[in-house]
């Protein structure tokens, strides 16, 4: 299993332009929401949800926004660029940078459990990083996630 199984072109967004939080989940939820063909307000209120019991803000200048919902059947991963960078409650308390949003299914938590361990893994990898932020577009997000991108 790969992550660019899980990953839309559609779904990934290089030029985020919310300035907070709430902001930032309502736009990376919009192309998610289409592709799951579920409501964005769901979709956002689930990841606030899952913000309330403890920022999914992981320091370094990511973000992995992530929730479950009944209403879809496999797992969903979006995402985001800030170049300015937006205040996401990191436990570092630095800007995030970088978002990797997920939602899967209630009953997946084992697959859940193994895509955000791949993504945290992922991140320590300071040139990967450092390729994202400065990602053009969808297209070349995909092109770095492929080349690190290994079975899990």
């Amino acid at each position: 299993m790969r992550l660019l199984e899980f990953i839309d072109q559609k779904t990934i967004i290089v030029d985020l332009q919310a300035v907070d939080k709430k902001g930032v989940l309502e736009e990376l939820a919009t192309p998610l929401a289409a592709a799951a063909g579920i409501g964005v307000a769901d979709l956002v209120r689930v990841l606030m949800e899952r913000e309330r019991l403890g920022s999914t803000g992981i320091g370094g200048g990511i973000g992995i926004p992530h929730g479950k919902l009944k209403k879809i059947d496999t797992l969903l991963m979006g995402f985001g660029l800030s170049r300015r960078g937006v205040a996401f409650d990191s436990i570092d308390g630095k800007p995030a940078h970088l978002f990797f949003v997920l939602i899967t299914p209630e009953n997946s938590t084992g697959l859940h459990l193994k895509v955000l361990a791949r993504i945290s893994r992922l991140l320590k990898n300071e040139p990967f990083k450092e390729r994202l932020k400065t990602a053009a577009d969808a297209d070349q997000v995909v092109q770095i996630l492929g080349e690190e991108d290994e079975e899990f």
